[in-house]
C-alpha cells in the first residue's frame, strides 16, 4: 500500500515547527506503507533570490518546517520505527537551491556580538539536479541529498524543529540517505514522525548554518520492529552501522555516539562489551553533523565487515 502525503494535504493540517506529541496528525498508515513526502526548505522557500535576506523573511522560531506527523498503527512505547530512505529528488523551478552566510550563525561567525564584527548576509542560488549541483559555470559538485530532520515524539514535550536529542531532530548527518534505514525511538503511540530539511550536500560540520537547503520530493517506506527499545537513533545501509549522539560539546557528542554504538553491538550482534570497545578503537569512524545547532551531532559507524563477534 502506498500513501501520498501532498503538499495540498501539509498546507491543510499546516507544517510543524516543533517534534512532539500534541500536533494533529497529517495521516495514518500501517506498518510497511510508502509514504511520498512533499518537503519545503528550511526557509520554507522564501529566500527566492540572492536579494532576499533570511533575516527579513525568516524569523525563529518559524524556520525548519517538517512534514507530519505521521501516526503509525500498532506503535507502542518499546518499539522502534524503521524509515527506509528509498529516494530523495529535487522539487519545483530551477535553480531551487539556497545556501547562504547570516550574520551571527554558522560554526564560524563570531560569537562575542559585543567584540566582533559579524559576517555579511549574503544568498547563493544554485542549480540542483540528480546530475548535481552547479556551484558556478565551471564547478559542478555532487548530488548527495540525504533528509536533515527527522525524528518521532516525544511522550510528554515537544522540541523546537532546530534542536536534536535523542528523538532524532535536525542531526543534520548526510549519512540519513536514500539507501540507508534510520531507526528511531518510539515514546507515544502512533510514534508521530516528522521529517523534512533535506539537503542536496552538506559537507561535514555544516559550517554555514545551512546546507544547499531545497525543496525535495522524498519517499520512504516505514517498518515497525517491535519490542526494540531504542534510547536514541541508529542507522544503517549496506556498508556499515551508526550510532549517534546530540548534545554539546561536540567531543561529547562523540563519546555518546560511540558509547550507544558499543551498545548495538553487544545487543544485536552479540559482542563482549570490551572486545567491542577495542575494535571500535581501531576501526570505528565518526561522521560529524553539524556544529551550529543547540545541540551537535555526531555519527559513529562500524563497517559491517567487522561485525563477527567472538574470534579468537
Amino acid at each position: 500500500m502506498k500513501h501520498h502525503l501532498t503538499e495540498k494535504i501539509q498546507t491543510v493540517f499546516g507544517y510543524s515547527y516543533t517534534i512532539g506529541p500534541y500536533n494533529k496528525p497529517v495521516m495514518e498508515i500501517q506498518p510497511g506503507d510508502t509514504v511520498i513526502v512533499e518537503t519545503l526548505d528550511c526557509f520554507e522557500g522564501k529566500v527566492t533570490s540572492v536579494d532576499v535576506k533570511p533575516s527579513t523573511v525568516a524569523t525563529i522560531p518559524f524556520l525548519n518546517p517538517q512534514n507530519g506527523p505521521i501516526l503509525v498503527k500498532g506503535a507502542e512505547p518499546g518499539d522502534a520505527l524503521a524509515v527506509h530512505v528509498e529516494s530523495i529528488v529535487p522539487r519545483g523551478p530551477q535553480p531551487c537551491g539556497t545556501t547562504c552566510l547570516q550574520r551571527y550563525f554558522g560554526a564560524l561567525t563570531p560569537t562575542a556580538r559585543t567584540l566582533s564584527e559579524p559576517f555579511p548576509e549574503m544568498v547563493k542560488k544554485v542549480e540542483v539536479t540528480g546530475d548535481g549541483i552547479v556551484w558556478n559555470k565551471k564547478l559542478t559538485i555532487p548530488y548527495q541529498p540525504f533528509i536533515g530532520t527527522i525524528g518521532t515524539a516525544p511522550l510528554i514535550y515537544s522540541v523546537d524543529t532546530l534542536t536534536p536529542g535523542n528523538h532524532g531532530g535536525n542531526m543534520d548527518l548526510p549519512d540519513v540517505a536514500p539507501g540507508a534505514t534510520v531507526y528511531l525511538p518510539i515514546r507515544k503511540e502512533g510514534a508521530y514522525l516528522y521529517l523534512g530539511d533535506c539537503h542536496a550536500a552538506q559537507g561535514d560540520g555544516e559550517l554555514c548554518g545551512v546546507a544547499i537547503e531545497y525543496p525535495t520530493t522524498t519517499t520512504v517506506k516505514i517498518d515497525l520492529v517491535k519490542g526494540w527499545t531504542l534510547d536514541w537513533p541508529l542507522l544503517e545501509n549496506d556498508e556499515f552501522i551508526m550510532a549517534t549522539g546530540s548534545v554539546r560539546p561536540l567531543e561529547d557528542a562523540v563519546r555518546l555516539a560511540y558509547d550507544n554504538l558499543i551498545g548495538w553491538m553487544v545487543d544485536k550482534y552479540g559482542f563482549d562489551k570490551w572486545d567491542a570497545y577495542f575494535l571500535v578503537t581501531q576501526v570505528g569512524r565518526v561522521r560529524v553533523g553539524n556544529v551550529v545547532d543547540p545541540n551537535f551531532t555526531a555519527g559513529a559507524s562500524i563497517s559491517k565487515k567487522y561485525l563477527v563477534p567472538g574470534g579468537a
